[in-house]
């Protein structure tokens, strides 16, 4: 941890009301600052897109939305979401996103093998522009287990070959390469819309299973999730921590390593 000698000040807070937000300037930069139930996040004022002064948009939940196009920005972790209503994302994509950008560059999409297997797509100018959701793996099997009367449950494994010679050795077959088929079915299409230098991350508990054996599917990363999580955390922490120490006559930063900002956000330091 590194002892900051002092901040610059920027603003008073009563200048920001609550869910407004207010242009400031930090050195040769011009940023948006919003008040949200005592916590002030922080993006680039300029959009992006149109160049619209972000500090005069409408505030929704954490998202603010550029007046001049309606480009929806997520204040917390940075990322415009391009989705038709963003509060329907869940948070777990999200997160995923946060970290595939963040470690793996965009464009980028992450696979999520969970209760559903989720397909979230990440442009090069680091949005959130949507993706896909099936059915994960384990509702297939419960449902093929469950609706026939004499197939048993069998671990969800890659088999030795694919045409298999007993019943097992066949469900798990038809299991694995039909599961596989699906997963790589889909990328194949993301990918066409994408583009081809894309990266494509997968994370979860099967990750490893079907990431090994597809075709598109160059990095699993079993902690994705939790370096979302952290990744975000730090962003939000920074700015808070450096509030408390101004009032507080002291200030230390959370940490001496910035996280990577986002296209249209500045670090939060």
């Amino acid at each position: 941890m590194i002892e900051m000698d002092r901040w610059t000040p920027i603003t008073k807070i009563e200048n920001v009301p609550l869910r407004e937000g207010r242009a400031v300037t930090v050195g040769d930069s011009e940023i948006a600052l919003f008040h949200l139930e005592g916590r002030y996040l922080t993006i680039e004022n300029k959009c992006p897109h149109k160049g619209g002064p972000l500090c005069d948009g409408i505030v929704s939940g954490t998202t603010v939305v550029c007046p001049l196009h309606g480009q929806r920005f997520d204040l917390e972790t940075g990322m415009p979401v391009l989705y038709d209503n963003p509060a329907e994302v869940g948070a777990d994509r999200i997160v995923n996103s946060v970290a595939a950008y963040e470690k793996y560059g965009g464009p980028c999409i992450s696979v999520d093998f969970g209760t559903a297997t989720t397909f979230d797509c990440v442009s090069a100018k680091g949005e959130y522009v949507g993706g896909v959701i099936c059915p994960g793996i384990g509702i297939s099997a419960e449902a093929l287990f469950g609706r026939t009367a004499r197939l048993q449950r069998v671990d969800i494994r890659k088999p030795a070959r694919v045409i298999g010679t007993n019943t097992v050795a066949s469900m798990q077959s038809g299991l694995y390469y039909g599961y596989l088929g699906l997963v790589d079915g889909i990328l194949e299409l993301l990918l066409g819309e994408m583009g081809e230098n894309c990266k494509v991350v997968a994370t979860g508990g099967l990750a490893s299973l079907f990431g090994g054996g597809s075709k598109y599917i160059k990095s699993v990363d079993n902690l994705l999730t939790l370096d979302g999580l952290r990744i975000i955390w730090e962003r939000n922490a920074k700015p808070q921590a450096a509030a408390a120490a101004r009032t507080q006559g002291s200030a230390k930063p959370a940490s001496d390593k910035p996280s990577k900002p986002w296209p249209g956000s500045k670090s939060r330091r």
